[in-house]
């Protein structure tokens, strides 16, 4: 068997990184495409390696050749390969490909060896490499049967979005039996040349052969072996993600997010609820779609009217913010003198506020406090404001209303401005009639400022919504005002619209999340390495005992396909070994904890 690579495109979507170099000799990790690939191949008993090369095909063959492969390499050259596409470099090797039995490949691929193995050790003589559809896939796809016949190629123009879970992406990766070459693609090959010309890609060949009654070709599909294929910037920033052997840890927490791009992964990391928005909820936002793309949404004003109908909260009270970071950014700055702390916490209030910190670690088994501690700790230390998360993050720490109300009574009477972040309450054991975002208790404590993340307990954090409320009118105009008029899109904005319809359908979501955090707590408690702390949020922080290391375990199921929060470098932790777990629906949680245990 030999292999044959396609290798004489111009990769224009690359930019600057093909300026001066093809394609194929765009670095992963370090290391040429080219050379990955072709020592892969090196050691799969192959007879020769066939590269098709055109754009700067000299430097290209002069760099295949300097690395000293231990098999024979042969050249085409594609000297049109700037007015042609890959039919016509294919056609330049076709006498190659009838003389044995050919591994066919596009040269902007990255792939493991378990990718080869799969279709090299497969009896069946004529394979095309595919894998389930996935929304960051260009290019070439396919339906199959149950046995494996290619029922159908869907061109670009026949693409169905709502047939999508039916179609399945070629991999750019075949096996073609020498009988194959010789007696079917070949010869259509040559007819569909000669017919329509050279701007053709080879899978149009298949495509016709594969409406053959006697058609040869059959998928394979792969079962979550990695692969990816190179087009653009973003594909290769992906790309080195999957493919990256050092560091990958702390590459994928500097993402923020985003991890739907990372097929299987399992994001433990960041926080929702599993629970909500149901599906009704969803098909009615997806009815509505293309008014939400095409049309502005409301002003701030509106905004504000929304959100005051649904927490039944006066609207001059309200902010509306892009996610709950927008308002932390733009409210920051209008607290003037010392903010209290109390750390480990969400840095992005630290963060934005950077000077003038006071900040306390509690020094009790999983970072516990009362209400009664961060009085007599901030008894004497002359703080303008005070921050306090409840339930705190990252330790699950929580301060019952009673209490609550206390400590606001003792910043009223020290004239201390709280802010008060409620993005998880609704997950505590009491839920909502633990808040405060209420308007007797507003108008009585004008000092306090609520903050809320709808993204964290809502489960939408793609639309980015939160909210800020306070009794402080003058206050909350500045904060206003320095929030942009359109600063919410249209399906927040629907969002908030319809909300009251499914208001029961939250509540209900709520209480199974407090069921299955008693769930997943009691499994978690058997893990021997691991000391869970109580919560009343959508997370557990967790100690790792000796001799395992937090960096180690997250590393450990970062390769198994499963995102956690590593908190060693989180400040307040000072290196000790924490890991931050969400809690997810039961089927997910029950994977972590079999992760977990093995």
């Amino acid at each position: 068997m030999q292999a044959i690579i396609l290798a004489a495109g111009l990769g224009r979507r690359l930019k600057e990184l093909t300026a001066h170099n093809t394609k194929c000799m765009v670095k992963v990790n370090g290391v040429t495409l080219i050379e990955r690939m072709l020592k892969q191949l090196a050691g799969r008993n192959l007879s020769r390696i066939v590269l098709v090369v055109g754009y700067k095909a000299e430097s290209l063959v002069c760099f295949v050749k300097s690395l000293g492969l231990d098999i024979p390499i042969v050249f085409v050259e594609n000297p049109i390969y700037d007015k042609t596409n890959n039919i016509y470099s294919l056609a330049l090797a076709k006498e190659y490909l009838t003389q044995e039995d050919t591994l066919l490949l596009e040269s902007d691929l990255i792939f493991e060896d378990a990718v080869l193995d799969k279709i090299l050790q497969d009896p069946y003589p004529t394979i095309a490499l595919v894998n389930k559809y996935e929304n960051w896939n260009d290019g070439t796809c396919v339906k199959i049967s149950d046995d494996g016949r290619i029922e159908s190629f869907i061109a670009k123009n026949n693409f169905k979005f709502a047939e999508k879970d039916s179609y399945y992406k070629t991999i750019n990766i075949y096996k073609f039996s020498k009988e194959f070459s010789a007696k079917q693609y070949v010869p259509f090959l040559e007819a569909y040349c000669q017919a329509l010309g050279h701007n053709g890609f080879y899978e149009q060949v298949l495509r016709v052969l594969s409406t053959l009654e006697n058609a040869q070709i059959r998928a394979r599909t792969l079962q979550g072996e990695r692969w990816y294929e190179i087009d653009d910037m973003q594909d290769l920033d992906t790309a080195e993600m999957i493919f990256s052997q050092e560091n990958t840890l702390q590459r994928y927490q500097k993402r923020f997010g985003g991890y739907w791009r990372f097929s299987g992964l399992k994001d433990f990391c960041y926080l929702v609820n599993p629970y909500f928005p149901p599906q009704k909820m969803c098909d009615e936002i997806k009815s509505n779609f293309e008014d939400l793309l095409c049309q502005y949404p409301s002003g701030a004003g509106v905004m504000g009217m929304l959100a005051a109908k649904n927490f039944d909260v006066y609207a001059p009270y309200l902010a509306v913010g892009n996610g709950a970071a927008e308002i932390i950014k733009e409210l920051l700055p209008l607290l003037p003198g010392k903010m209290g702390v109390i750390y480990p916490t969400f840095e992005e209030y630290p963060n934005r506020k950077q000077q003038d910190l006071v900040v306390w670690t509690p020094q009790t088994p999983g970072f516990s406090y009362t209400a009664k501690d961060v009085m007599a700790y901030f008894e004497d230390k002359a703080i303008s404001s005070l921050l306090l998360i409840n339930p705190d993050n990252p330790s699950g720490n929580f301060i019952g209303k009673e209490d609550l109300l206390a400590l606001l009574d003792w910043c009223r009477a020290k004239q201390v401005r709280l802010v008060l972040d409620e993005s998880f309450v609704d997950f505590s054991e009491k839920g909502a009639e633990s808040s405060l975002l209420k308007n007797d208790i507003l108008v009585r404590y004008p000092q306090m400022i609520i903050l809320k993340s709808i993204s964290k307990s809502y489960g939408v954090p793609g639309l980015r919504l939160g909210i800020a409320a306070s009794a402080d009118t003058a206050l909350m105009d500045d904060l206003r005002r320095r929030l942009s008029i359109w600063n919410i899109n249209s399906f927040a904005e629907f969002f908030l619209q319809i909300y009251h319809k499914y208001e029961a359908d939250y509540k209900n979501a709520c209480q199974l999340f407090a069921q299955e955090r008693e769930t997943f707590y009691q499994q978690l408690k058997k893990i021997s390495y691991l000391r869970v702390y109580p919560s009343q949020a959508n997370y557990f922080l967790c100690e790792v005992l000796p001799p395992k290391t937090a960096t180690a375990l997250a590393e450990e199921l970062l390769k198994r396909k499963i995102f956690i929060k590593d908190c060693s470098a989180k400040k307040g932790f000072a290196q000790k070994n924490y890991i931050r777990i969400a809690i997810r629906n039961r089927a997910d949680n029950e994977a972590l904890i079999k992760a977990l245990q093995s």
